[in-house]
């Protein structure tokens, strides 16, 4: 097992207060009443827009830009790193993995995200949809990502908290290792190949696979 994508998202950080105040405010301006932030844990992960369509926003794309304006400001930095992930991304690399993030927020905010926290060093490359939804779709995103750079499914892995990472991976022909740590509700994760419950334990979840 050569290639490792990773999420970010409820995998590497804790976005929640960032996310949760970004999309409280695009409800806000559109006139709707917003939930708790507790209550919205479910839109970490997935693409954004389909959330708000989910959430009865009559026009999704103005709640995207209204959520856009406050996260490319505040809200990205309203993020945490797991306790724990610096010392996984190092036994990760010292096992001689090639390491990628593959992530459903767009990639020109995640690399901010990544640079921010000093994350971006552990990685040979990041991955996103673009700000006009290409490859939003995460089975997409993944595709691209093998066919970038040259690596075959067999010898890669997903690693993900929510059901997109797993069936992105089974939609691509690759193993996944479903994190238990961050946004999945239960049994959303029932099908990735290898659970994991601990950051301390993703070198050895993937030496398993291997």
């Amino acid at each position: 097992m050569n290639a490792v994508f990773l999420d970010l998202d409820g995998t590497l950080t804790d976005p929640k207060p960032g996310i949760t105040a970004a999309v409280i405010h695009a409800l806000t301006r559109l006139g709707h009443e917003a939930p708790a932030a507790d209550d919205l844990t479910w839109v970490i992960g997935p693409p954004l827009i389909d959330s708000f369509a989910k959430m009865g926003v009559a026009d999704p794309n103005k709640a995207l830009a209204l959520y856009r304006d406050y996260f490319s400001d505040r809200g990205l930095f309203e993020n945490a790193v797991y306790d724990g992930i610096p010392a996984a991304l190092d036994a990760l690399r010292a096992d001689g993995h090639r390491l990628f993030l593959a992530t459903a927020k767009p990639h020109v905010y995640a690399r901010r995200i990544t640079a921010h926290f000093g994350l971006d060093r552990h990685l040979e490359a990041q991955f996103g949809p673009e700000l006009d939804g290409t490859h939003n779709d995460k089975a997409d995103l993944l595709a691209h990502a093998l066919a970038d750079r040259g690596i075959d499914a067999s010898d890669a892995v997903m690693i993900g908290d929510r059901r997109q990472d797993v069936a992105a991976a089974q939609a691509n022909a690759m193993p996944s290792i479903g994190v238990t740590w961050g946004y999945g509700a239960d049994g959303e994760l029932a099908d990735a190949t290898v659970l994991c419950h601990a950051p301390d334990q993703l070198a050895k979840a993937v030496r398993q696979l291997a």
